[in-house]
């Protein structure tokens, strides 16, 4: 059921848009996120876990997500958290942009109530929907006293993952995500039984920046064979605070790449180093324009966060104001498993 007031304990269900609200206007046709967050609830058609209270954020496939965006939603999540009555909170979002909006979150948490992300593969008007089982699940993890503690964590065909290292790792299958580094947080059964079995990391949580206008740009640049310098000098141009390099293998670029990197630390850019390798820690430890010489250039590893999230946590950092150095120290704590 859901609740229009206050009273009484409850799950807040905060609707942004994502495959989880799509619909084709027509037959055959693209889906669109359309429907609202009581529309979105009402598909489950079983009765949940514990009483709701739905709020609509905005619909939107997150696809078109902005950092700001982003921000906005772990601001309603804070409002959110405001009222002691509530239990926890589950956040139905695009899953293409999920695991960004999920880490963001996770970096700014301060509170024990647990925040789950959810959504869906196929839409609401598919054959075979999956998103009323995922919200079931989130829901019941949500307002679950075991999920106490656990921070923020995403809930998808039956597991449960840590928000830290999280990723899509399959378009169009149903169990899309996967953590292959920091691992998986438990699992709810389609009874809305909760398993959880760790801890979350005793981070400090960062402050939530607003989301103004002229916020630091940050850019994600490619390695790849044959690639030059144009694209992270364009980026560079364009007024860029940060960047995030997606090298290969360990963390590696090439000699070109390599020299950007250190005109780009010399103005005071801050480039941080990533792979596009599915599991596996950055490590700088190839000469000849590889990941130790990035490294010599000024850049700094991510250790096992991939670029989405490593894209994350440097733009956060930059809203912050925060020093190079601290930038650093904070990848290097946040980047390996606790």
């Amino acid at each position: 059921m859901t609740v229009t007031d206050l009273q009484g304990p409850h799950v807040v269900l905060l609707a942004t848009g994502g495959t989880i609200s799509s619909r084709a206007a027509e037959a055959g046709g693209a889906a669109v996120a359309s429907d609202t967050g009581e529309q979105v609830f009402a598909g489950m058609g079983i009765p949940a876990r514990h009483p709701v209270r739905v709020v609509d954020v905005f619909r939107k496939g997150s696809y078109l997500l902005t950092v700001e965006d982003m921000i906005a939603i772990c601001a309603k999540v804070r409002q959110a958290l405001a009222h002691p009555q509530v239990l926890g909170i589950v956040v139905t979002h695009g899953t293409d942009t999920m695991e960004e909006t999920a880490y963001l979150m996770d970096l700014i948490h301060d509170d024990p109530r647990p925040v789950v992300f959810t959504g869906a593969q196929h839409p609401a008007d598919s054959q075979a929907p999956d998103g009323p089982d995922n919200l079931a699940r989130a829901i019941a993890v949500a307002g679950s006293p075991q999920a106490r503690g656990k921070g923020v964590l995403l809930a998808f065909a039956g597991t449960i993952y840590p928000a830290a290292g999280v990723r899509k790792s399959h378009t169009t299958r149903l169990d899309a995500f996967a953590n292959p580094d920091f691992g998986t947080a438990g699992s709810v059964s389609g009874s809305g039984d909760v398993s959880l079995d760790r801890a979350r990391p005793a981070y400090d949580p960062f402050p939530l920046p607003g989301a103004a206008a002229g916020s630091p740009r940050v850019d994600l640049i490619a390695a790849y064979p044959g690639s030059d310098s144009t694209l992270l000098r364009a980026s560079l141009q364009a007024g860029a605070a940060g960047i995030v390099l997606q090298g290969t293998g360990t963390g590696n670029a090439n000699r070109t790449m390599c020299r950007a990197v250190a005109d780009a630390s010399a103005a005071g850019v801050v480039v941080v180093t990533s792979t596009r390798v599915e599991a596996g820690a950055v490590v700088p430890r190839y000469g000849d324009g590889g990941g130790e010489d990035l490294r010599a250039a000024g850049a700094i590893s991510s250790g096992l966060l991939r670029p989405s999230q490593s894209l994350v946590l440097l733009s956060l950092l930059l809203r912050l104001g925060t020093p190079q150095h601290r930038i650093a120290d904070t990848f290097a704590l946040r980047g390996k498993v606790p």
